[in-house]
This record gives C-alpha cells, sequence and structure tokens, in this order.
C-alpha cells in the first residue's frame, strides 16, 4: 500500500470532487493521505476532510509565502493540534525564492513565524512539516536552535541537495519526494533519491500542483503518489513494493497518530 504524505485536497481542483479523488484512491492503493494546511483561515476546511473520512489526516501551520502581516502565534497553532486527526505542525519553513517580489514575506518576518512553528511542535511533541526554497541554510540553522530534533519532522517536496537531506537527517527528519523528481530534468534530485536511507524517504504528491510524468501539467491527486514509488524504485533498481513498504512504515513511524 501507499500513503501520500503531502497534499492539499481543500484546494478547489480537487475538494469539487472529493469522493472521486478518494475512489481514485482506492484504486490505486493508496490507503491514506496527510491534508496539509497553508493558513489558519483555511484550516477548519482541512480538518473537516480529516474529521469526514477515516483516512485522512489534517496538519496545521501558515506556509512561509502567506502575508508578512499574519500574525499566528504559538498559543493557537497548540490549540489546533490538539484537535483530533491533527498529526503535525505545518506546513512551514522559509521561502527565499522570490524575496524581491513585494508579495514575498520578508525573511525576517519568515524566520520569526517558523520559529513559532517549531516550537509549537517542541511544545505539543508532534513532528513538523517543513517547507524550504533557496533558504536551506536558515532552515537547518533556525531548526537546530530551536530544538527541533526532539519532535523531528519531514522536509517536503525535496528539492535540495544530498548534503542538506543528511543534514536533516541528522535531526531526525524525514526527506520526502514528491512528482518532480520524476521530471527528465531533474537529475540532481534523482541522485538524491538514490543515496537517501530506506528508513528516512516518504513520498508525496503536494497535489494539485506537481503532478509526475506522464501527468505532468495537469492536476495532480493522491492516486498519483505510486508514480513517485516507482522512480525512485527504478532509480534504487529495487522493486517498488519496497520503496511503499519503507514509505508507509516511515510515515506511520514520524506520525504516530495516524493509521
Amino acid at each position: 500500500m501507499y500513503i501520500d504524505s503531502h497534499c492539499h485536497l481543500d484546494y478547489p481542483a480537487l475538494a469539487a470532487d472529493t469522493d472521486g479523488v478518494l475512489a481514485r484512491m482506492r484504486e490505486a492503493g493508496v490507503t491514506h493521505a496527510l491534508c496539509v494546511a497553508v493558513n489558519l483561515e483555511d484550516f477548519p476546511r482541512v480538518h473537516a476532510l480529516a474529521i469526514a473520512h477515516p483516512n485522512l489526516y489534517a496538519s496545521v501551520g501558515v506556509h512561509p509565502d502567506q502575508p508578512a502581516g499574519d500574525t499566528t502565534t504559538t498559543a493557537q497553532l497548540l490549540e489546533r493540534a490538539a484537535l483530533p486527526k491533527v498529526v503535525a505542525i505545518g506546513e512551514t519553513g522559509l521561502d527565499y525564492f522570490r524575496l524581491d517580489d513585494p508579495a514575498t514575506p520578508p525573511a525576517a518576518a519568515q524566520q520569526e513565524r517558523f520559529r513559532r512553528h517549531v516550537r509549537a511542535a517542541v511544545e505539543c511533541g508532534k513532528p513538523l512539516i517543513v517547507h524550504t526554497r533557496a533558504a536551506a541554510d536558515d532552515t537547518l540553522a533556525i531548526l537546530r536552535e530551536e530544538g527541533a530534533a526532539a519532535v523531528g519532522g519531514v522536509m517536503h517536496c525535496f528539492t535540495e541537495t544530498l548534503d542538506v537531506a543528511n543534514a536533516a537527517i541528522e535531526l531526525g527528519f524525514m526527506i520526502s519526494f514528491s512528482g518532480i523528481v520524476t521530471f527528465r530534468n531533474a537529475t540532481a534530485l534523482k541522485e538524491v533519491a538514490r543515496e537517501v536511507p530506506l528508513d528516512r524517504l516518504l513520498i508525496e504528491t503536494d497535489s494539485p500542483f506537481l503532478a509526475p510524468v506522464p501527468h505532468r501539467g495537469r492536476t495532480n491527486e493522491p492516486s498519483y503518489v505510486p508514480l513517485v514509488a516507482m522512480e525512485i524504485a527504478r532509480l534504487r533498481s529495487l522493486p517498488v513494493e519496497a520503496i511503499a513498504e519503507a514509505s508507509t512504515r516511515n510515515f506511520q513511524t514520524l506520525f504516530k497518530a495516524a493509521t
């Protein structure tokens, strides 16, 4: 069986067909999925999906690209993290890819918000879901400074170097691969996927984004996560069942309240 460790089923492209999305998951052998929040405003929608469906789980967090004026507090995160079926803090982290864009929160604002999330995770004992883009050094530094190793987590939709992956693994984090690993031009990422230890590997869709080949450019959904596993299996010369079993076991180990 497969588990999609990161998706956004509350987004309009998927929410309009929840029953169909879940049916296609079942047909593809995808037994569970983690629905990830990107802000507090939409969290009730994410949580409602988890409550309504026994094989879905939720997280609570604010994505780094949310407006700089966001005032989410650690207390607010902790309040929601205590709700049934909320298994993680995030999506949180740092994204410096478009810092020149006025719509992107400044690095300092992102860092402070990220620290609040790490503190909430450590306090409630739940793992972190971390987004990092063009900000690996600062991401790792904050995780170390705030004691994130106490709870661990996942570096989701990983696109960084093997050195970054190894540094995150040393902090107790899993490395999650998305459909990007199937892209022909993702040569460096494919090398990382060959090297990450099996007991530190997760798979995800990040749907509705980043559909894997041969669906690239279309709306992504959890039923496509086996395609990610198939590519990693090919890269490592392993049967796909080995990737399915390892990633499922790792999900269950990390998100202890799930499955």
